[in-house]
């Protein structure tokens, strides 16, 4: 198994005994005010209890959902707060967790930690009144994301509360205040499900061959940048979704709805790339559609990319044909690689949801391999569609799923300890 940074300080090297412990943990699993999928949360209940039996009073932290606008207003709504994270800890863990009623100034959002709130709050904490402190929604704060003097002042603030600062939050990856800044205020440490993330992140990055990445995503200009990287290092590679789109659209000279022609002229140099070295292996047959709904089978029917000819016009492409995967070279690259990273959801779901299932069917056949599997929509559509796969995956250790995946592709191109928040926890 893979070493971390040795730079790296973590949680199990601190005595905890008396200390407030301030954790930022990713538990974005929140929409509309309920919980759609534990999984994150589930995945700290390590950190919880090992600060609460090393004597430590907890303090959690997470960001929901996206509550800022593109002119910087804060909404501070039911539907992004942490009420039902809190209500859930509570009941699984018996952990007496208290959110803070702190004010919040309309679109400005929540300003500071006031004193005379949080001061017996921590005295309640260290008397082991309550169990735990959990606090707003980070993207609440008008600090979190502003990037200037109130981020400086949040950190502050948040630093203040604690003597120890812990992240366990791997797929937070983006450098906000409580994810990077408040590293700088007090002493910091990785938590355990961080350190798990870049243990396995690492075998991502320094795989077993040969080595097949599936990949695939709505948007090709977000993934361009770790395409090209994990291009380098795989001995195969299998594209799905709007990327697929992309690519058979560059390569064919053919035209795709919904696929923006911004996105083919950027695949036009994986297509370059790929000429003569035949990595990336084509799922042979698509389903082609009319609209976006299924309801409407008369628009729906099976293309096969050797039919496809300069010039043509087609309906969107939604899915991958599940017999494109019977193709000896698919078939041979999934049940001969020793190292399988997946960050794809094949087809557009609910509605066209064959090409997933029978990806991550054929995946679970190969026993040999270690099969590494982003989070996110990856893991939603694996424990949805094929929730034999999922259940039978959480006991073998052959399988991994992150946490987070978009921090996975970012740690792919750039590297796991460029990742800011995991940087500004190195010792100099």
């Amino acid at each position: 198994m893979s070493q971390l940074d040795p730079r790296l300080p973590l949680i199990g090297d601190f005595n905890l005994e008396g200390k407030v412990v301030l954790a930022r943990v990713d538990h974005n699993v929140v929409e509309k005010g309920l919980i759609k999928d534990s999984f994150r949360i589930d995945a700290t209940f390590g950190l919880i209890h090992h600060i609460s039996s090393r004597g430590g009073f907890p303090i959690l932290m997470t960001h929901i959902g996206r509550t800022r606008d593109k002119a910087g207003n804060i909404t501070a709504s039911p539907d992004t707060a942490v009420t039902a994270i809190v209500d859930y800890l509570n009941r699984k863990i018996a952990g007496g967790f208290v959110v803070p009623d702190l004010p919040i100034h309309g679109s400005r959002g929540i300003e500071s930690l006031p004193e005379e709130t949080m001061a017996p709050l921590l005295a309640r904490l260290r008397g082991r009144d309550i169990g735990g402190i959990y606090l707003p929604n980070t993207r609440w704060f008008a600090g979190e994301e502003s990037g200037d003097e109130r981020t400086v002042a949040l950190a502050g603030q948040l630093g203040a509360l604690a003597d120890l600062y812990v992240n366990d939050a791997f797929g937070s990856w983006q450098p906000h205040a409580s994810t990077f800044d408040v590293a700088k205020a007090i002493p910091a440490a990785a938590g355990f499900l961080m350190q798990k993330e870049l243990i396995h992140l690492d075998l991502v990055l320094n795989p077993s061959k040969p080595f097949l990445a599936v990949v695939a995503g709505s948007k090709y200009d977000t993934k361009i940048g770790p395409l090209n990287r994990l291009y380098d290092q795989v001995d195969a590679l299998i594209l799905g979704g709007v990327i697929y789109n992309a690519f058979l659209a560059a390569k064919y000279g053919v035209e795709v709805r919904g696929v923006d022609p911004g996105d083919v002229e950027l695949a036009r140099g994986l297509v370059e790339k790929d000429r003569g070295r035949g990595k990336i292996l084509e799922p042979g047959a698509v389903i082609e559609s009319g609209t976006l709904d299924r309801s409407d089978p008369g628009t729906v029917r099976e293309v096969r990319v050797s039919d496809l000819r300069a010039g043509q016009k087609y309906g969107y492409f939604l899915d991958v044909a599940p017999g494109a995967f019977d193709d000896p070279a698919l078939a041979g690259a999934l049940s001969g690689a020793r190292t399988i990273f997946v960050n794809a959801v094949m087809g557009l779901t609910p509605h066209f949801p064959d090409g997933s299932a029978r990806l991550y069917s054929d995946i679970a056949r190969n026993r040999a391999a270690r099969k590494l599997f982003g989070g996110g929509d990856t893991l939603t559509e694996l424990k949805n569609l094929t929730p034999g796969v999922y259940l039978a995956a959480l006991d073998d250790e052959s399988y991994y799923f992150f946490t987070g995946g978009g921090a996975v592709l970012t740690a792919i191109e750039g590297g796991a300890y460029g990742l800011k928040p995991v940087a500004a926890l190195l010792r100099p």
